[in-house]
């Protein structure tokens, strides 16, 4: 029987939740097999039934794709789990099926663990560099770019780039080689080579068992698919307009693990496919407990569902949001820019 956290009320201290937390870090390995097989199996029977229509008609095949993509986002957080120790208990566990499911997710694991891990130690930290995020300019910093700069951010902000090109650029390209970190010693290339052999080799025997043009028909529409899922995730996750982020000095790990984060409260069945990783709030605050336990952690803390909170529908005015306005303290949209007094240049 696992003990218990007692309540404890978020906003008085959010040390003391962090402690409280600790009461369901604690693996459990039958849970953690059969989450694995529930989705891995429907994940190749999905692939299997979207190639098997392509003969029929490819827009069938097209609409089999949608539930693939889901389960291969929800390997994706079963890896993301792995690499926070904390899917299994044994951590050469988490590690070789965390690598293994690397390859079906396009991510190299060691490589994305560890950059992963510099995202969780300065998220909403604006001092600090956040690999991986997604790049927010305040309004400031806004007003002070060039047009041609300018028009580069808006580029890069909308959403046609962050949730289209932006996730097969991420996947398939940027995922090859370990960009930013190219002269930080042999663990990113061993990572991302290793890898990159490792899908090398199930996209040979794909192609050679269903032929090359059908495997890019099937699995290009999956795997782009579950990209633009999984950026939107994280987008939201950290890009909502009562968001919080600090400098340095006001800067707080708790604080801003709990209110900078979102709980991005989903129906039943996209919380289920996404793995509770709308509950990142708690995520934030306590990255050990497997996704399979946060429900027992909202169940027994109801108070925590009322912070940060985001629905699906609220979720969609998201997209707006592009520039961190440090006076009223939220993300607003390009629109805020115009109404603010430019800083004047030396």
């Amino acid at each position: 029987m696992e003990p218990q956290a007692a309540a404890v009320e978020p906003t008085d201290d959010p040390r003391a939740l962090q402690r409280a937390l600790s009461a369901y870090r604690t693996p459990l390995l039958a849970r953690a097999i059969f989450e694995l097989v529930v989705t891995v199996i429907p994940f190749g029977l999905f692939w299997f039934l979207t190639w098997a229509s392509v003969s029929a008609g490819y827009w069938v095949g097209l609409v089999l794709a949608i539930p693939a993509a889901g389960f291969l986002v929800r390997l994706f957080m079963i890896q993301h789990d792995c690499g926070h120790g904390s899917f299994f208990p044994s951590r050469r566990a988490n590690d070789w099926v965390g690598r293994a499911l690397g390859i079906l997710t396009l991510t190299p694991y060691d490589f994305w663990r560890h950059t992963h891990a510099l995202h969780h130690a300065h998220s909403g930290n604006l001092d600090r560099a956040d690999e991986g995020s997604i790049e927010t300019l305040s309004v400031r910093e806004y007003q002070a770019l060039s047009p041609s700069q300018r028009l580069r951010y808006r580029l890069y902000r909308h959403p046609l780039i962050l949730f289209g090109l932006g996730p097969v650029y991420l996947f398939m390209l940027s995922n090859r080689l370990p960009v930013g970190f190219m002269r930080a010693g042999w663990m990113p290339w061993l990572s991302t080579m290793g890898t990159n052999v490792g899908i090398a080799l199930v996209v040979v025997a794909m192609m050679w068992l269903v032929g090359a043009g059908t495997f890019l028909l099937v699995h290009l529409p999956i795997a782009v698919l579950a990209g633009a899922i999984g950026v939107w995730l994280f987008y939201v996750q950290h890009q909502f307009e009562n968001t919080r982020w600090a400098h340095d000095e006001e800067w707080s790990f708790q604080e801003t693990a709990l209110y900078g984060s979102s709980y991005y409260e989903l129906p039943a069945v996209l919380r289920w496919m996404t793995a509770n990783i709308g509950v990142h709030h708690v995520h934030h605050l306590a990255s050990r407990i497997p996704f399979y336990r946060l429900s027992e952690v909202l169940e027994d803390h109801p108070q925590l569902r009322n912070i940060s909170r985001v629905t699906l529908k609220q979720s969609l005015h998201c997209a707006r949001l592009a520039l961190w306005d440090e006076e009223r303290q939220r993300l607003v949209p390009f629109e805020h820019a115009s109404t603010e007094t430019p800083p004047v240049r030396a």
